[in-house]
């Protein structure tokens, strides 16, 4: 077996923030499997050709519970009560707790939520359309999956908002000590939900996960708050950096806007095409080999960290003929950017809705939507697991 060429290498700089895409294709052209380092300097073994990450999304030796860390992973360092969520979890435990929650995000549920998304996204366009010039991710990208996703747990929009801030301040923290504040407040939060709901319950997911507990063995209290955790963030957090990256995406692809304009037929393939192009999600979820695993003739130890590197894969000229070109028309629109295998997104249905909505309120309602800066301009988190626009100005005047 060989061995990677660029040994604890730190590839996340400032040009890494601002545009992944160069390192990606550098890490992909010198060989499929590397030894780096992530920014507090842990070593991780990141997989860039899409093949490879394919093949390890559903390889049952890569577990994806920290349990099998060897060399002292350390991650967001969740508490217990947000750690054991359906992403940490592996196929057994994570099927029990798929199944407790699943009812809310069936397509026969989400297909019911369509008009709640329509309105939510009529009502954002409005505000929109009075400011004439506004970010468009504060203004539009979040409010819209927050609100849908509130509504399934009957959380308030100010407390979505909120919420929203600590997540990114976790994928992004902006000073020492940013990521375990938001992560104390995060779990403060939860259980005090928990514990009003439990004494007041409504007609909402929460509440029945809540009975779920109380009513049986099936779920633990640290596997009800993590549920909760994981449904809040994974609810709102990419599809709403989907929405302002998609948008960027075609504005910055003025024959495909076009394109889309006269042919609104054309949005789901669109959105297809997005995930692979513009999805925020740099990394699928680290695993842990729980013996030692050859990926692109690389042997990798076991306990040791790997990183699936979708957006690598999502730019690999071997599957995707002109990966960087962003096309309506492209054949091949698999991608991986909603997961492979046991771990594939289960809130998939309500996203595609989410996006395809979004997009098609913005096209639809501002003929003469453009960027209100100078693409230069654009500020993107400072973040190796998230692409993902700090601000989008636009005009719609």
């Amino acid at each position: 077996m060989t061995q990677p060429t660029t040994a604890l290498s730190r590839p996340f700089d400032h040009e890494f923030f601002q545009d992944p895409y160069p390192t990606y294709a550098r890490l992909r052209d010198a060989g499929p499997v590397h030894r780096i380092a992530l920014p507090d300097g842990s070593p991780v073994w990141l997989v860039t050709r899409e093949r490879d990450v394919r093949a390890g999304l559903t390889d049952t030796r890569l577990s994806v519970n920290k349990a099998h860390s060897t060399n002292g992973y350390r991650g967001f360092s969740l508490p217990p009560a947000l750690d054991a969520n359906l992403l940490n979890i592996d196929p057994d435990d994570h099927l029990r707790l798929r199944r407790l929650v699943s009812k809310g995000f069936t397509p026969r549920h989400v297909e019911q939520l369509r008009t709640r998304v329509a309105t939510v996204a009529a009502q954002l366009a409005d505000r929109l359309a009075e400011a004439g010039e506004a970010d468009l991710v504060t203004t539009f990208a979040n409010p819209l999956p927050l609100a849908v996703i509130g509504d399934l747990l009957a959380v308030p929009e100010a407390d979505s908002r909120t919420f929203s801030g600590w997540v990114a301040a976790m994928f992004a923290p902006e000073y020492p000590g940013h990521t375990a504040e938001a992560i104390g407040h995060i779990h403060c939060y939860l259980v005090d939900l928990i514990a009003d709901r439990r004494a007041r319950p409504a007609d909402d997911l929460l509440s029945s996960l809540i009975a779920t507990r109380d009513e049986g063995t099936r779920l633990s209290e640290d596997e009800l708050v993590s549920l909760a955790f994981l449904i809040l963030m994974a609810g709102s957090e990419n599809t709403q950096h989907l929405i302002s990256g998609g948008l960027l995406a075609l504005l910055r692809h003025p024959d495909q806007l076009a394109t889309l304009r006269a042919r609104p037929e054309l949005m789901p393939e669109a959105v297809e095409e997005l995930f692979r192009f513009a999805h925020p999600n740099q990394m699928a979820i680290r695993r842990f080999p729980t013996e030692p695993v050859d990926i692109g003739g690389v042997r990798i130890p076991v306990g040791d960290t790997v990183l699936l590197g979708l957006d690598a894969a999502h730019r690999d000229p071997a599957r995707y003929p002109e990966p960087d070109s962003f096309d309506l028309h492209r054949a091949d629109k698999a991608h991986l950017a909603l997961g492979h295998g046991v771990h594939y997104c289960l809130g998939a249905a309500l996203a595609r809705l989410e996006i395809r909505t979004a997009l098609a309120t913005l096209l639809d309602r501002f003929p003469r939507l453009r960027l209100a800066v100078p693409d230069e301009q654009l500020e993107w988190r400072a973040s190796f697991r998230s692409h993902a626009l700090k601000r989008l100005p636009v005009a719609v005047r």
